[in-house]
């Protein structure tokens, strides 16, 4: 440890398909930016969808390999990816923990399926109430839609554990709590609000400048973002207010940030750390459609570390070229420069 590890991933991430359908303003792929590693991640290979062969493989090595390892699809937009019902069922045949990550605008049309599939667990991923999540979608009724989704599965005996997750953005900053409350008689498992994570300029230049011939960094989410748009003091009087009060669900923040001073260091200086060391490269690895895999999940360098074609997950695990990631991870202090807004840090 750091160069071998000895345990299994928790999780293995699967990017099943390199298509969205939708157009979110705080995202790489949504704003078309080609050039970030993000967007590399979660669009830059083919074929489009993973084929089913594989997710198959993948499946059984996970079975014989690492038994305990839980299956996430991520990315891009698993509900449409065309062989998701049958990856689904094929994983729940081999006992395999599977999770779905989605913008669930077409949750209404394949809750039936994930619920035959044995769906365990669902996050869906919205940006405030209606009005809001749909400007910053792109689409005027993509909230209507996941709800309508959500609220169906929230009646079924059998249907996955659904949790919500909102990035803080300066569009949504001062609508949380309104946000929060429109849930606040449902039957979710978990609320989570995350804020930005982003990659500015700056600290992409200085990572390179360090690390740029092994591990090239790039801007990421800055296209709409504008940092200097986010007032502080409202974010903090929007936490407090909901942290103040009792929701029959767990309600979480990422980071958990309680303070100004906290606040202005996460997004006034991006180029100082927060947390204290990268945790999801010693637990995760993401699986793109052609077999590459990149260490931890689509925000991390677009490293490829193997193949599922001509390794095993436990060759892939423990490669030469991840064993050296990992260690130069940690011998720089528990993150590279361009990891310091990555949820990694604090997750």
């Amino acid at each position: 440890m750091p160069g071998k590890i000895f345990y299994a991933p928790d999780w293995i991430v699967l990017c099943v398909n390199n298509t969205c359908n939708l157009h979110c303003k705080m995202c790489d792929v949504g704003v078309g930016y080609t050039e970030s590693n993000f967007y590399q991640n979660l669009m830059g290979t083919d074929p489009l969808h993973m084929p089913l062969d594989l997710f198959k493989k993948i499946v059984d090595q996970n079975v014989a390999l690492f038994p305990n390892a839980k299956l996430g699809l991520g990315y891009t937009e698993p509900l449409v990816y065309k062989y998701l019902y049958e990856g689904l069922k094929y994983a729940a045949e081999k006992k395999v923990f599977t999770s779905v990550t989605t913008n669930a605008l077409n949750l209404r049309k394949m809750a039936d399926k994930l619920i035959d599939a044995e769906l365990k667990e669902l996050y869906v991923s919205l940006d405030g109430p209606a009005d809001v999540h749909n400007e910053i979608r792109g689409y005027k009724l993509s909230f209507e839609k996941a709800v309508e989704g959500i609220d169906y599965l929230l009646t079924q005996k059998k249907a996955p554990k659904i949790s919500v997750y909102c990035v803080i953005t300066q569009w949504n900053y001062t609508r949380l709590k309104e946000f929060l409350d429109y849930f606040k008689n449902s039957g979710l498992h978990e609320v989570g609000f995350m804020h930005t994570n982003y990659t500015p300029d700056s600290v992409a230049i200085n990572h390179n400048a360090l690390y740029g011939q092994l591990y090239p960094a790039t801007a990421s989410n800055m296209q709409d973002i504008d940092i200097d748009a986010y007032d502080l003091p409202a974010i903090l009087s929007e936490i407090k207010s909901i942290k103040q009060q009792a929701y029959p669900f767990k309600v979480s923040f990422s980071p958990n940030i309680n303070e100004l001073q906290q606040l202005e260091l996460f997004y006034k200086h991006p180029e100082k750390f927060y947390g204290k060391r990268c945790h999801d490269i010693f637990r995760t690895i993401m699986i793109k459609s052609n077999g590459d895999v990149i260490p931890a999940h689509g925000r991390c360098y677009n490293l490829t570390i193997g193949n599922i074609y001509q390794n095993s997950l436990k060759q892939i695990w423990n490669s030469a070229i991840v064993s050296k990631f990992r260690k130069d991870v940690v011998s720089a202090g528990g993150f590279l420069p361009a990891c310091s807004r990555c949820c990694s840090a604090f997750s």
